[in-house]
């Protein structure tokens, strides 16, 4: 029995060269030719009975390089497009917390009285009258406590040790003339 040579087999070292000239990457061109291959293979009915298929198989080579080449543009373009759209620089996640721990620390640190009357009525959400009752005071020391620790968290932030007066005194026996 006399086994004749698959005339495909012939075809292969032509087929990677001309893959290899359309990709100029081994890697590419060795993918590229499997892919023909496989694409040939599953549309050998396409091939005419007595058609050469060095022809057949180097069109469909060049139309699955196309195919790629293609793909490759249009990905790049959606992700230059994507890349527009995202912002270019994000806040490192250790830095909101290294902030959020600050604040935590400033709060902790305010006189005790004023981050009782801060809690109450900033956090909790009561009233001015409601937290004067829970303290034992008036509605007014709650609004002045409260605004004395405001003052000071500004202070704060904005990175002076001590808060502006919340009252300046203008006129009076003190004042310059």
């Amino acid at each position: 029995m006399t086994r004749h040579r698959d005339p495909i087999l012939d075809l292969l070292a032509p087929l990677r060269r001309y893959a290899f000239a359309l990709t100029r990457n081994r890697a590419e061109a060795d993918d590229l030719v499997q892919d023909t291959l496989l694409r040939g293979h599953e549309r050998r009915r396409q091939l005419a009975e007595g058609r050469a298929p060095g022809p057949w198989l180097r069109a469909i080579l060049r139309n699955r390089y196309l195919d790629r080449r293609r793909q490759t543009l249009t990905d790049t373009r959606r992700e230059a497009a994507y890349a527009e759209l995202s912002p270019q620089v994000i806040d490192a996640p250790q830095d909101s917390a290294l902030r959020l721990a600050q604040l935590r620390r400033a709060f902790l640190d305010l006189p005790d009285d004023q981050r009782e009357a801060l809690q109450l009525v900033s956090i909790e959400g009561l009233s001015y009258a409601e937290a004067g009752s829970l303290m034992g005071v008036s509605p007014g020391t709650v609004m002045s406590r409260v605004s004395r620790a405001r003052a000071r968290l500004r202070a704060f932030e904005e990175g002076r040790t001590d808060p502006k007066p919340a009252l300046k005194l203008v006129g009076g026996h003190d004042a310059e003339g």
